[in-house]
């Protein structure tokens, strides 16, 4: 009986001293927030920029890193900056953050809304808003190097703090890549990022034990016609109605040709064709954004679409000279895949530390793509992307009562509520990091 009772006594004790420390950190975090963090949002939402363009952006935020003590290298990969804070022996592990903003002309409301004109990669002037909440990613990001370098004598190891350019339009994590990160910088042996999510509960977590984010790919089909006059349709063969068979083809590949649990989506974004009302075109351009959760159904998806292109126009009648070209662009995206037992131990983490109720169950009903897969697919580096929600429970609630839906990511109406997602990422951050590099 005094062995049971002496064994509970020291369970409640650990217990006591996860709980205290759980609750410093919060504490510290919040008024780090108050003081630091929160002007630092404000300035990153009102000055977007986008992506290969994010300049003041980099820079300062290799300033906020390089002033607590990490060693920084800026214009990896372009815009790309690398923090590096060595800390005895141990693992080396690494934060991504990406911070472009999207060319979306900001109409949330909020009183520091993105009043930016920036000319796009056309030279076209376009508004400029963080529609995407890569605005809380960095903050965060810097509210992790605060806290990590003020407590070094808690941790053993190296740190690497990443500043990810050009998320939005694809080349960002692959330019870092080309620029020979893994030579110039140590290989991590774990790498982590998050996302803020506005279809989320502010404050909570959610890491996803398999893929969180689908790998994307980017088709081009053109396909050939036979030009003629509108009223004398037998003269040509017309590429629309070619095109129009395709894009109607093309959907019966998930729903006829995947097995059941396979998951994959093959969307037709645009259509592009002809010039008059009475010409037939002798040439249509449809463009396709695919994606999938591994290289087996990526491999079946694309060869597919080229059958099935192909296959249409045939019937159609075309010769084989005036067949339809299919075109993957490089511009593609692995899976992004979560290292299951690492996901399982950081879910574990999570939830000792910032309570069952924080950690929430994964709402898996989208095929968005990320390009943090680059980082991490070869070579291998055992990895997890995990989710922080940023919208108040209130506006879920007026939305179900029938009042204003919340707004979507690249939403020109997309909005995040910065000091709950903000201190829940960087408190979630910097638990998963103490448990991965502690002493």
């Amino acid at each position: 009986m005094k062995k049971f009772t002496k064994s509970l006594l020291i369970t409640s004790l650990a217990l006591l001293c996860v709980q205290v420390q759980a609750s410093d950190i919060k504490s510290e975090i919040a008024k780090d927030y108050k003081e630091h963090l929160a002007p630092l949002w404000d300035h990153f939402h009102r000055n977007p920029e986008l992506s290969l363009m994010e300049f003041k952006t980099a820079k300062r935020l290799a300033k906020e890193i390089r002033a607590v003590g990490f060693d920084v290298t800026e214009n990896v990969g372009g815009t790309g900056i690398v923090a590096i804070m060595k800390n005895g022996s141990g693992p080396t592990v690494m934060m991504r953050a990406d911070m472009d903003g999207l060319p979306v002309t900001e109409q949330s409301g909020l009183k520091n809304a993105s009043k930016v004109v920036m000319k796009d990669w056309n030279g076209e002037e376009v508004g400029v808003m963080h529609a995407c909440g890569h605005d809380v990613h960095i903050t965060s990001l810097v509210g992790t190097a605060r806290y990590m370098a003020s407590i070094k004598d808690q941790w053993s190891g190296t740190l690497m703090l990443i500043g990810q350019p050009a998320e939005e339009r694809g080349p960002g994590a692959s330019a870092m890549m080309d620029d020979n990160l893994w030579q110039r910088f140590p290989k991590p042996d774990f790498a982590f990022a998050f996302h803020v999510s506005s279809g989320d509960v502010a404050g909570t977590v959610t890491v996803d034990e398999g893929s969180p984010y689908a790998g994307a790919d980017t088709v081009d089909i053109i396909v050939h016609g036979i030009g003629s006059h509108g009223a004398y349709p037998h003269q040509g063969k017309d590429p629309i109605m070619i095109g129009s068979q395709i894009v109607t083809n093309l959907q019966t590949i998930v729903s006829r040709e995947l097995a059941p649990r396979d998951a994959g989506v093959i969307t037709v974004g645009a259509f592009h064709s002809g010039t008059k009302h009475n010409i037939i075109s002798d040439k249509a351009h449809l463009q396709l954004t695919v994606r999938s959760l591994n290289a087996r159904v990526r491999d079946q998806l694309l060869a597919a679409i080229e059958r099935v292109a192909i296959g249409t126009a045939k019937t159609a009648g075309m010769p084989d000279d005036k067949l339809p070209e299919v075109t993957v662009s490089e511009f593609s995206f692995p899976p992004t895949q979560n290292d299951k037992a690492l996901a399982q131990r950081v879910k574990q983490t999570l939830v000792n530390k910032m309570g069952a109720d924080a950690v929430t169950p994964p709402n898996n009903s989208g095929m968005g793509a990320e390009d943090f897969g680059f980082f991490t697919t070869e070579p291998y580096i055992p990895s997890v992307y995990f989710s922080v929600g940023g919208t108040p429970k209130a506006d879920f609630e007026r939305a179900k009562a029938g009042g204003p839906a919340v707004a979507s990511h690249h939403s020109p109406l997309f909005k995040i509520s910065p000091e709950p997602a903000v201190k829940s990422g960087v408190e979630a951050t910097v638990h998963i990091l103490l448990d991965i590099m502690k002493k």
